[in-house]
């Protein structure tokens, strides 16, 4: 089981970003959570990693981020920050007891590819906000 560190996630900036999100505490037995700190804690940026086993022998693997975004409001001279919106995403991996480590390794690989810039389809319909004809 590895320990839990620093896990960096990079963006699709102009200029990509790296952001380190640092462990900050357990989900559930065996899952991590890890937070890059905002300049409040209403902002932190939030990366679960959750496995799990279920009754009938399957391993679940859930993952998701997510990212508010941080306004100022100015209540009678005082300023504070509020979260004007936050953007979520979740996937969730799930393997029968008797997968093979070449069958995860695959379908972890091509759902990477999937969410590739490249694979403009997948992107379009993301990113863009379109939709598949």
């Amino acid at each position: 089981m590895p320990s839990m560190a620093n896990t960096v996630l990079t963006d699709r900036a102009a200029t990509p970003v790296a952001h380190t999100f640092a462990p900050q505490g357990s989900e559930g037995d065996s899952g991590g959570r890890y937070v890059e700190a905002a300049a409040s804690s209403l902002g932190d940026k939030v990366f679960k990693i959750v496995p799990r086993s279920t009754p009938g022998g399957r391993r679940k693997i859930d993952l998701s981020l997510s990212i508010p975004v941080l306004v100022t409001e100015t209540i009678n001279g005082v300023n504070s920050y509020a979260v004007a919106r936050t953007s979520r995403a979740s996937v969730t991996f799930d393997f029968p007891s008797d997968s093979t480590l070449q069958e995860r390794k695959d379908i972890v690989g091509q759902m990477y590819t999937a969410l590739a810039t490249a694979t403009g389809q997948v992107n379009s319909v993301l990113v863009d906000g379109e939709s598949v004809w």
